[in-house]
């Protein structure tokens, strides 16, 4: 046998024993590729589940979540009792000509629900109110028929307690000067403040040394009870009336209507709107009326006069006493508050009142130095009805 060569018994036993090899690889192959098909098919569909499943839990999440929000969302939509609700303290950060425009909106249709008219009570003062005592008693148990508004000097910080009708009521306020256009912007300030409680109907300026000079029920009644509001209108032809008028105010005032009055005044809810969006009348006051012409005299008589004259009573429910002469009215202390002192205020008066006479002429009365409050106290009770 040649070297190197196999005989054809040693091909045969060579194909018995490996001749198989080939075709063992390629099936070992197959197998192993099956088996990786197979898991990579079971793999994509635990991935397609899986994908589903959670897509699934956060289309329900999301969907609960979306619920939750229009729920949440629903619950925190301004209920009308959210609305009508007056602010919880007087403090805000308007600046006046927003305060202006929004204390300007007015409701144009009735009323959809049972609103009690509140009197607001608003108090023009350089600072403290030293007879906030007496007012204390007026005011108490009648909660809910009156709103309170102070207009200070910018630097004066009110210290009253939280049972105090006075507490937490200080408006954001600035410097106003006496005759000039700054103490009726302090008045618009106040008007509008009051404004934004909705209940408010009647709004009345009182300052410092103002005192009631009935109990609740008697003001209350009276204001509401009245057709016309209670500003003093006066075509007065002297040196202080018609000669404070300047031609430069026309064409939008004219002399013959001109007119003085009371500072201190008493309007219903739609005059204290009229006045707050004034803007024609006010800048030819803010031009025209100074340096002697005592603004806050003539600007709202003057204003409502042209604007609403069948509303107006014209006079005020203020008393003062000019006799003594003089730029300012006569001031009461300790000594003058006497019984017969009140009695003559209060008594042997007679003004009209929805067009027929009255006796009550007069619900509040100034000016009353501090000193006067330990005598008003003792009478607030037997003579002013209340206390």
């Amino acid at each position: 046998m040649i070297p190197g060569v196999t005989s054809m018994g040693d091909s045969k036993e060579f194909l018995q024993r490996g001749g198989s090899q080939p075709r063992a690889l390629p099936f070992r192959l197959l197998r192993l590729l099956t088996l990786f098909l197979l898991l990579g098919v079971g793999l994509f569909a635990f991935s397609i589940y899986l994908t589903r499943h959670f897509a699934l839990q956060g289309m329900r999440i999301h969907a609960r979540s979306s619920i939750l929000a229009c729920v949440e969302a629903r619950q925190s939509m301004p209920s009308l009792e959210q609305w009508i609700q007056p602010p919880p303290t007087a403090l805000h950060g308007l600046s006046d000509e927003e305060l202006l425009w929004r204390a300007s909106f007015s409701p144009q249709l009735e009323y959809p629900f049972q609103r009690t008219p509140k009197i607001a009570f608003m108090f023009l003062t350089r600072g403290p109110l030293p007879l906030a005592p007496l007012w204390e008693k007026f005011c108490q148990g009648n909660e809910g028929l009156y709103s309170i508004y102070v207009h200070t000097l910018p630097s004066y910080k009110a210290n009253f307690s939280i049972e105090s009708v006075f507490y937490a009521r200080q408006i954001p306020s600035k410097l106003s000067e006496w005759g000039q256009m700054s103490m009726c912007d302090a008045e618009r300030r106040l008007l509008a403040n009051a404004l934004l409680d909705i209940s408010n109907e009647w709004f009345v300026l009182l300052s410092e040394s103002c005192i009631p000079l009935h109990n609740f029920s008697i003001v209350y009644r009276y204001l509401s009870r009245s057709r016309y509001s209670f500003i003093g209108s006066v075509d007065d032809p002297g040196p202080y009336g018609r000669g404070r008028y300047d031609q430069r105010m026309l064409p939008e005032v004219r002399i013959e209507q001109w007119r003085k009055g009371s500072q201190w005044f008493e309007v219903n809810r739609k005059l204290a709107i009229n006045i707050i969006k004034d803007k024609v009348y006010y800048l030819k006051f803010q031009k025209f009326c100074k340096p002697h012409c005592y603004v806050d005299e003539h600007y709202f008589p003057t204003l409502l006069t042209i604007e609403s004259p069948h509303l107006l009573a014209n006079r005020s429910l203020t008393w003062v006493d000019w006799s003594r002469g003089g730029a300012h009215p006569a001031s009461f202390g300790r000594s003058d508050v006497t019984e017969a002192f009140l009695k003559r205020i209060l008594e042997g008066h007679t003004c009209p009142y929805n067009n027929k006479n009255s006796t009550i002429c007069h619900l509040f009365a100034r000016k009353f130095a501090p000193s006067a409050l330990d005598p008003l106290l003792r009478y607030s009770l037997t003579l002013l009805g209340f206390g």
